[in-house]
């Protein structure tokens, strides 16, 4: 008898349909359910040409996976892929348990974790956009009529009709009050720029270590835990860097996913605005995992979605401390090709704090860069104004200033 206060129990689904990304151990979706609160038991996995249109798997694998979660005591089927809702609807009906797909699963998380006000709208955005496609299949009370006099919903009008006005009404609502938070950070951005702050803005794939080295560069105090998601709400610092002798602002976004839902990205584009608006993108890898090549491309997808693509990067592979000696790289310092394009890539470890000063000097570099391409010669850090950075004022570098003329 399983303990009342033990995790819930699962059984992981996945479905090879041939795609290169496909993960046949389903990793990342067992981690995904045990940040979520799951215990997975079992795992299932099977090959197909195209989704099943009822029950995605097809009848057999169904009865395969409902026999698997009896024998294992599990209470909830989780699938790798979106399913639709009919499909949820079918497999809830076979199995006789909830089944749930990798798009609730996130939201489930995000709904955890997010701790700003802000992120709980964005959530709840989410959240009430993917139950509006299945209220049929949570609710046997949906099905009701509704009406007469002193009733909420019009003559006749059934429930789920009642229900899916409601989500749509509340849905208003929340893109309302995150309106007024995206202008909120708009006035806080043009603020920035009148000051002619310097904005850097760390992105990647989820548990790449973004929060790690982001308290490691502005000694911050940020949650940041070996787990997925785990920050949610973004969190912009000043850094001071000495070598140009002023302060840059460092941010800490969201990370991503493979398949992240395309409902999440657009309730959390007031978040990742702070990576859109950037002029310098630190794309935090793990140079531990073995799928970085994979998500590499699974952060540039979500940037080229979000139309942060085109902003200068710097490839910033992090756990060095976690890579084996022959997996070590002999440079510290190289260049990496995306889409055709060398990007710049400096390897370090966030946690052991190794390789933290020459990212300062790449900051600093572009920094600098973007200054003296804005004011031609005012751009040398010493504050005189003169481009020469000896700090005198006069312009000839030589660290005197020149006496008065006659």
């Amino acid at each position: 008898m399983q303990d009342k206060n033990a995790a819930p129990l699962a059984v992981l689904v996945g479905v090879d349909f041939g795609l290169p990304h496909f993960d046949a151990e389903l990793e990342e979706l067992g981690l995904l359910a045990q940040t979520a609160g799951l215990e997975p038991v079992a795992r299932v996995t099977c090959k197909r040409r195209a989704p099943d249109p009822a029950l995605f798997v097809g009848s057999g694998k169904a009865d395969e996976i409902k026999l698997l979660a009896e024998q294992t005591g599990a209470s909830e089927i989780l699938f790798d892929q979106a399913l639709s809702p009919a499909q949820q609807r079918n497999l809830e009906r076979a199995l006789g348990m909830p089944v749930n797909d990798r798009t609730m699963l996130i939201l489930e998380i995000f709904a955890q974790r997010a701790r700003s006000h802000e992120g709980k709208l964005q959530v709840e955005l989410a959240r009430l956009q993917y139950l509006s496609t299945r209220l049929v299949r949570r609710w046997s009370h949906l099905e009701r009529q509704q009406g007469g006099t002193g009733t909420r919903g019009g003559p006749g009008e059934t429930q789920i009709e009642l229900d899916r006005r409601m989500i749509s009404e509340s849905i208003k609502r929340i893109k309302e009050r995150l309106e007024k938070v995206k202008r909120q950070r708009a006035t806080q951005r043009r603020q920035r720029q009148r000051t002619d702050t310097f904005a850097v803005s760390l992105v990647g794939y989820t548990n790449a270590g973004k929060s790690t080295l982001f308290n490691a560069l502005v000694k911050a105090r940020s949650y940041a835990a070996d787990q997925l998601f785990a920050t949610l709400d973004t969190t912009t610092r000043q850094l001071f860097l000495p070598q140009i002798g002023r302060s840059i602002s460092l941010s800490d976004t969201v990370g991503f996913i493979r398949d992240l839902p395309h409902g999440l990205v657009e309730a959390f584009e007031a978040t990742l605005q702070e990576a859109v608006d950037a002029d310098l993108l630190l794309h935090v890898v793990d140079a531990s995992s073995p799928e970085w090549v994979e998500q590499i491309n699974e952060v540039q997808r979500v940037l080229a979605e979000i139309g942060a693509d085109k902003i200068p990067q710097l490839l910033v592979f992090n756990k060095l401390d976690a890579l084996t000696a022959d997996r070590a790289p002999v440079l510290l310092a190289d260049t990496y090709a995306i889409d055709g394009v060398q990007v710049p890539r400096l390897y370090l470890s966030a946690w052991k704090g190794v390789g933290l000063d020459a990212l300062r000097d790449r900051m600093a570099e572009a920094a600098q860069a973007k200054w003296e391409q804005a004011w031609p010669g005012q751009g040398d850090g010493d504050g005189d104004g003169d481009g020469d950075g000896d700090g005198d004022g006069d312009g000839d570098g030589d660290g005197r200033a020149n006496p008065p003329a006659p």
